[in-house]
C-alpha cells in the first residue's frame, strides 16, 4: 500500500510543500483601532526614473538602510514592468528611479513583467521577492543600493496542484521576518480567476511551505469593496494584533484598501477601515501598501490611479499616510 500513499502525494503535489503553522503570538491584545490620514499629493510621482516608469509607477516597497530608506517600486512604460529604486532621507522626498531589475524574456520570467514584488534587508544585503511571467508566478533577487542584483535562477514560488486555489497564477508578495521565519503573504488565482490571499514560510526565502488552510482570506460579500478580488497584503505586528493592509477590487474595478486583523496570522477579521481615494490623482485607485512601524505611528506608501482597472495604465502614481492608534473608550 505505500506506493499508493506515494502517488497520491505526488499527485497532490503536497509532499514536504504543505504543512500547517502559525505566526508567534502577536502578545497581549489592547482594544482600539487607527485612524488613518493620508498627504493630499504624491510623494513619487511618474517619470523619477524617465521612460521607465512614464505610465506608472506603483507597488512601493520600502526599506531601511544606513543612508535612510530604499524604495523598490514598479515602473510601466507601457508595455513592460520593471523595479526601480529610490532613496529618500525622509520617505516624503525621492530621488533616484535607478533600473535595477527587468524582465529576462530568455527566462522563466517572459519579457512583460519583474516588479510588483517585496523587500526585507537581510544579511547585509536586500532581498526582492517579485512577480513574472505569464501568468505570474515569485521569483527572488538579491543586491543592494549600488550592488548587482543577482537572480535566484527558478520561481521560488511556483503553481499550486491542479485544484488548488492558486493553481493558475501567484503575484503580490509581502514578506516579514519572525522568530527564524520568513513568513510570505501572497495572492493566488484559481481556475474559476477567484484572486484571495493565503500565506507561506521559508527559512532561507528559496524554499517555500505553504499553509494548508491556504486561502486565509476570501473574497468579500456581494456588493462590497472587496467583492471581486483580493491582493497586494502588507502584514506587521502591533498592540497585541497581526494586522493586514490588503487591496480590494470591486466590479467596476476601483479598488479600495482595507484593514484586517488577526491573533495567529491565519484566522483573519475585517475591521470597519476602509480607505479610499481623497484626491483626484488616486479618485478610482488606492492600493500596494507597504508599511513600517515606529512607537507611535505606522507609517504607510501606497499606489493610487484616476482610472479604473485591475492592472494597468491608471496613471499611477505613489503616496503616503499614517495610522494611528486610538485606544478604545472606557
Amino acid at each position: 500500500m505505500r506506493w499508493l500513499a506515494v502517488a497520491a502525494c505526488l499527485l497532490a503535489a503536497s509532499c514536504g510543500h504543505y504543512e500547517r503553522f502559525a505566526l508567534p503570538s502577536p502578545g497581549a491584545p489592547e482594544q482600539g483601532g487607527y485612524a488613518w490620514s493620508a498627504r493630499e499629493t504624491p510623494v513619487l510621482g511618474r517619470g523619477l526614473g524617465g521612460k521607465t516608469d512614464a505610465v506608472d509607477a506603483l507597488n512601493p516597497s520600502v526599506v531601511p538602510s544606513p543612508d535612510g530608506l530604499v524604495n523598490l517600486y514598479s515602473g510601466f512604460d507601457g508595455k513592460r514592468w520593471r523595479t526601480l529604486l529610490a532613496r529618500s532621507g525622509d520617505g516624503l522626498h525621492w530621488q533616484g528611479g535607478q533600473l535595477v531589475i527587468e524582465p529576462d524574456g530568455r527566462t522563466w520570467e517572459g519579457a512583460a513583467i519583474a516588479a510588483n514584488g517585496a523587500a526585507l534587508a537581510r544579511g547585509g544585503q536586500i532581498h526582492y521577492w517579485y512577480q513574472a511571467g505569464d501568468p505570474p508566478r515569485i521569483g527572488l533577487a538579491r543586491g543592494g543600493d549600488e550592488a548587482k542584483w543577482v537572480k535566484h535562477p527558478a520561481p521560488v514560488l511556483d503553481y499550486g496542484p491542479r485544484g488548488a486555489w492558486d493553481e493558475r497564477a501567484l503575484g503580490d508578495p509581502y514578506v516579514i521576518g519572525q522568530a527564524g521565519w520568513l513568513y510570505m503573504y501572497y495572492l493566488g488565482e484559481d481556475r474559476a480567476r477567484r484572486q484571495r490571499l493565503g500565506v507561506a514560510r521559508s527559512r532561507d526565502g528559496v524554499l517555500w511551505t505553504r499553509h494548508r488552510g491556504n486561502p486565509v482570506l476570501e473574497l468579500g460579500e456581494d456588493g462590497a469593496f472587496d467583492e471581486s478580488g483580493l491582493g497586494e497584503p502588507a502584514v506587521w505586528r502591533d498592540r497585541g494584533w497581526w494586522w493586514m493592509l490588503y487591496t480590494g477590487r470591486q466590479r467596476n474595478e476601483v479598488r479600495r484598501m482595507g484593514l484586517a486583523r488577526s491573533r495567529d496570522g491565519l484566522k483573519w477579521e475585517r475591521t470597519p477601515l476602509v480607505i479610499a481615494g481623497g484626491q483626484s490623482w488616486n479618485a478610482k485607485v488606492v492600493c500596494d501598501a507597504t508599511v513600517i512601524v515606529e512607537p507611535d505611528r505606522v507609517r504607510v506608501w501606497f499606489g493610487g490611479g484616476d482610472v479604473a482597472h485591475p492592472a494597468e495604465n491608471i496613471n499611477g502614481q505613489i503616496g503616503y499616510g499614517e495610522l494611528r492608534w486610538k485606544p478604545a473608550a472606557r
